[in-house]
């Protein structure tokens, strides 16, 4: 029998298959092939049509299910990871009302900033644990102020993970880590936060019902079930954000541990048993997918949007035709430490939270015509991205939140020795990489919900380590030296947009 894992990113939708007795991989495929667009009508805007990702998830399951060899109606429990922080408006008829506000549209920082001042910036750390930023309530906010015809017309809103469930369930369903992450949870009190809902004028109506991480969500409509070839009924048994997901597929579950990702965007995770945040709100604090009022356990998360978008611009645009990521490693490689003299700070992909929510655009310091060229600008761009993650992570270090071990999956950005050697020697951590994915993660969280597992410690007993990145100690010092110059450089830009 088998556990199917869904992963609803922003590039990509991904499906794997794992064997439930084995916990091993079986099949995995994604879907469009080439990356997915993303709309930008204006600048700081991104969009996404959700109707897009089911049928690009539908091909996905579909391939997944044919390189298994297996049939559909053997597959017993379904998985959700997906992007955070979207926003997905439907009617009473379950029909999408316009594309999807994403994760790295900076349209709606203004009112998360006026609900920060508004409400009270200690009252609402205290209880949301961040500002309303630029996350999904600060973006139905903007929805309700400039398209009020739309507005009037939603019967729910959801995070793209929870329509992704409703297309296969018909059950429009939510979860508090879902809330949380949209800045809709209150964890004082325990409840849909009354601030938040009250300040911007929202019903409560508008909230989906809520159901457990993992457990029963739904199940299968009997259509959905004859197109793909499963049986109806199948269980949808877990649901999660991209980030808790991806620190559950690490296995990545009790306080003091940490998970990072390096895809389009990138991210730190650490898990917190404390009720905690940053005052400043650059890091935020979410409950984790084993959250409870009882035993809390909050995902303290580091993000960057501006990392793989930045090695791939590079790819495109400046690197050699044709070159591919790992040539495009080679010919980093052929740069010492530090890329003489030259830094980039990789922000050019909507207002970046680390930055108190400022787009400052990415940006080139020491470019030297006589000296540099491709194979500089390769590697500056690799060390920048490392740098933003150092400078992200002693934010996370104030918070009491120390960073020894790393665990990510052998994937994307982390698949680059520069990264992973740039990022074990200004950081002194070791770095751990796994045979791991969201959408298997996904698949070990369904297992985990639908009982099959009873325990994470059995649903994780087949993950694999595949290799260890100890900080180099005749670079360490030479990687710290670049990173106080990089350093310098955003200090100063930052001041000029303070």
């Amino acid at each position: 029998m088998y556990l199917l894992g869904c992963d609803i990113g922003s590039s990509s939708i991904k499906a794997s298959l794992i064997d439930q007795e084995t916990g091993t991989t079986v099949s995995s495929d994604y879907y469009p092939k080439e990356e997915a667009s993303i709309k930008a009508i204006k600048p700081g805007w991104a969009e996404q049509n959700p109707e897009d990702w089911w049928d690009y998830l539908k091909q996905a399951i579909k391939g997944a299910i044919h390189q298994a060899n297996i049939q559909g109606t053997d597959i017993k429990a379904i998985g959700i990871s997906y992007q955070m922080h979207g926003l997905v408006l439907v009617d009473k008829d379950k029909e999408v009302l316009r594309p999807s506000i994403i994760w790295c549209d900076s349209r709606a920082v203004p009112y998360g900033e006026r609900a920060f001042a508004s409400i009270g910036e200690e009252k609402c750390l205290s209880r949301v644990l961040n500002s309303p930023g630029n996350f999904t309530a600060a973006k139905l906010a903007w929805v309700k102020e400039y398209e009020p015809r739309i507005f009037e017309s939603v019967y729910k809103f959801m995070l793209p993970g929870d329509y992704i469930a409703m297309k296969m369930t018909g059950d429009i369903v939510t979860t508090v880590s879902g809330l949380s992450e949209g800045i809709f949870w209150d964890f004082k009190n325990n409840q849909v936060s009354g601030d938040i809902m009250q300040h911007f004028g929202f019903s409560k109506d508008l909230i989906p019902t809520i159901r457990p991480t993992f457990g029963i969500q739904g199940e299968m409509l009997n259509s959905v079930a004859a197109e793909l070839g499963m049986k109806r009924g199948t269980p949808v048994t877990y649901r999660a954000g991209d980030q808790p997901n991806n620190a559950l597929s690490l296995n990545v579950l009790n306080p003091g541990e940490i998970a990072a990702t390096a895809g389009t965007s990138g991210v730190v995770y650490g898990v917190n048993d404390k009720v905690s945040y940053d005052a400043c709100s650059r890091v935020n604090s979410f409950a984790h997918v084993n959250y409870t009022k009882e035993e809390p356990r909050l995902g303290v998360l580091l993000c960057i949007n501006g990392v793989g978008i930045l090695n791939s611009w590079i790819k495109r645009n400046v690197a050699p035709a044709g070159i591919s990521y790992n040539e495009l490693n080679d010919l980093a490689a052929a740069v010492p430490v530090g890329s003489e003299g030259l830094s980039i700070l990789p922000f050019g992909n909507g207002a970046e939270r680390m930055l108190e929510n400022k787009d400052i655009a990415c940006s080139v310091y020491g470019l030297n015509f006589n000296i540099h060229g491709q194979k500089h600008i390769a590697r500056a761009a690799q060390e920048g991205v490392v740098f933003s993650f150092k400078y992200g992570m002693d934010i996370m270090d104030h918070m009491g939140i120390n960073i020894d071990i790393i665990r990510a999956g052998n994937a994307n950005m982390f698949l680059s020795p520069i990264f992973r050697e740039a990022l074990a020697g200004v950081t002194g951590a070791i770095i751990e990489l796994y045979d791991t994915n969201g959408a298997v993660g996904a698949a070990r969280g369904a297992g985990i919900g639908a009982g099959i597992y009873h325990s994470p410690e059995e649903a994780f007993r087949s993950l694999k380590k595949i290799d260890i990145i100890e900080p180099d100690a005749l670079k360490a010092d030479k990687y710290c030296g670049a990173y106080a110059t990089w350093k310098e450089k955003i200090i100063k830009l930052q001041s000029i947009y303070n």
